[in-house]
């Protein structure tokens, strides 16, 4: 059994265990622990900011492979996530810090990410992963006041 898929064996007891383990494969540069958080599905997606939507499995890797492959460093952090879970698929909404080393120092910024996971044979796993750009500070989440009528 190849190694991802024995450590793909590990996973899978909920949503937020295979997001945990997605998030720490990000910090480690773990491209074989990132790969083995994604369903096996042939249309699983994967679009980072500004960038086009990524489909498969072959193309998902290639694209952390050349994040990771990055001069600097690059650390992925969950700040605050907000959940729907239902009995076959979980969608989670998460404000992510993003610290990058660069030639001038560090630069932070906040991305916002959705991550959407089915239970699959296998136990949870990653279907989408969706990050759009932030900013540099921290980002207000707008909450709609709830309506109270009396």
């Amino acid at each position: 059994m190849p190694k991802a898929r024995q450590r793909a064996a590990t996973l899978g007891g909920s949503p937020d265990e295979i997001e945990a383990a997605f998030y720490e494969a990000l910090q480690s540069a773990d491209i074989e622990k990132l790969m083995a958080c994604w369903a096996d599905e042939d249309d699983i997606v994967c679009i980072h900011p500004g960038g086009p939507r990524v489909v498969g499995a072959g193309a998902i890797r290639a694209a952390f492979d050349a994040i990771f492959g990055h001069e600097g460093s690059i650390h992925v952090q969950p700040e605050a996530i907000r959940r729907i879970d239902s009995v076959a698929s979980a969608v989670h909404s998460v404000l992510e810090r993003i610290d990058v080393m660069t030639s001038e120092g560090p630069v932070h910024a906040f991305v916002l990410a959705t991550n959407v996971y089915h239970h699959t044979p296998r136990g949870w796993r990653l279907v989408a992963h969706h990050a759009s750009p932030g900013t540099q500070d921290e980002v207000q989440e707008i909450n709609q006041a709830p309506q109270v009528l009396h």
